[in-house]
């Protein structure tokens, strides 16, 4: 028997409106089942139907820096399990809504902070964005092409180092309250987020089988094995046969075989000159065409898709990755749960939306 509410049905966080990880945070509370109220500043972030990340919450619009719009606020964190916020370190202790104030009002409330930098430390107080955050944790300068640093879309440190981790902070405070009864601070830091997913390869760089330097590794773009190879309608596929048995697979497909210079998998001083071999032997095929041959096969591979051929790849369709709200492909929401699936409870909606609803559910009868 499932409960199609979500394993979250009871929670109430407050979110402060924010830009990037803050709501992506939400967004992923929510499609699990928690009443995520937003507070949304006037004039703030204008909302449409594709403003994915923002899904699934009401919103009421209060001016925190009146005494009416703080003392509404007050009188939501009092009822809340959770608040998340995103902004500089010190803004909302002047707005009289910081840990202390918040804490004093709920003592079992967790109090999520998400920074770039962290809320101390001589970058704390510093503006930046995601290519900062993943510059300071020693990922970017192993992204890309030797001659400089990749510049990256903004999952590492906005989401992945960003907002998962504060989702999982966020739960795991909860499961303190549970067992104890005491709300406490998260301080999450974007930048510190990325340097714990890099922990498998500071390992292995300390142990000397990771070298500092751009395409000079197997998963970096130095391996021939490892890549991707353009193909001849000049859309790519991706590679990723390392272990024995897959790369056998590959060569064979390649029939390259019984050729000696692939031999010697693992012999770094070969890449370069096998990858120039790989090269237009991939443009002698479209990726349909490689896709069709490598099918039903042992090599790692994977068509290289644009955004716009995802949603429609049989893969996705069949897992149903991507749901469609008025036109708009949103990705379902994860992880997957066998009793208790997560949902999208609706489409974005504007600054306000159903605020004097949401405030009656949260105990308080004071209509906007």
């Amino acid at each position: 028997m499932t409960n199609p509410s979500g394993p979250l049905e009871g929670l109430k966080v407050l979110e402060l409106a924010g830009l990037g990880p803050v709501p992506f945070c939400g967004m992923l509370l929510s499609d699990l089942g928690a009443d995520v109220l937003r507070i949304d500043r006037k004039d703030g972030r204008r909302y449409d139907k594709y403003s994915v990340d923002t899904r699934g919450r009401r919103s009421i619009v209060l001016d925190l820096k009146e005494p009416r719009g703080k003392r509404i606020a007050l009188a939501l964190i009092e009822k809340a399990d959770a608040l998340i916020e995103g902004f500089r370190p010190g803004v909302m202790e002047r707005l009289g809504l910081g840990p202390a104030d918040a804490l004093a009002r709920n003592p079992r409330l967790v109090y999520g902070r998400m920074t770039g930098f962290g809320q101390t430390g001589p970058f704390a107080a510093r503006p930046g964005h995601d290519i900062n955050y993943v510059a300071l944790s020693g990922a970017l300068h192993a992204l890309g092409p030797k001659e400089k640093p990749a510049v990256p879309l903004n999952l590492l440190g906005d989401f992945g180092g960003g907002a998962l981790y504060l989702a999982f902070g966020v739960l795991a405070a909860l499961r303190h309250v549970d067992r104890h009864g005491e709300g406490q601070v998260i301080d999450c830091a974007m930048s510190e987020g990325v340097i714990s997913t890099m922990g498998m390869l500071y390992g292995e760089h300390a142990a000397g089988r990771w070298e500092d330097s751009r395409e000079s590794n197997i998963i970096d773009g130095a391996a021939h094995f490892y890549n991707n190879y353009e193909c001849a309608d000049g859309k790519w596929i991706s590679i990723g046969s390392i272990e024995p048995p897959f790369y056998a697979a590959l060569l064979e497909k390649l029939r390259l075989d019984g050729d000696p210079d692939f031999a010697d998998q693992m012999n770094q001083a070969k890449w370069p000159e096998l990858k120039r071999r790989l090269e237009p032997i991939f443009k002698t095929r479209t990726r349909d065409e490689w896709c069709a041959l490598f099918a039903d096969s042992e090599v790692c591979f994977a068509p290289v898709l644009s955004m716009a051929e995802a949603p429609a790849h049989p893969h996705n369709v069949e897992r149903e990755a991507f749901v469609r709200i008025d036109g708009v492909p949103h990705p379902a929401p994860l992880p997957r749960f066998s009793r208790t699936p997560g949902r999208i409870r609706h489409g974005p909606k504007p600054a306000g939306w159903d605020a004097d609803a949401a405030l009656r559910d949260w105990g308080i009868d004071e209509p906007l």
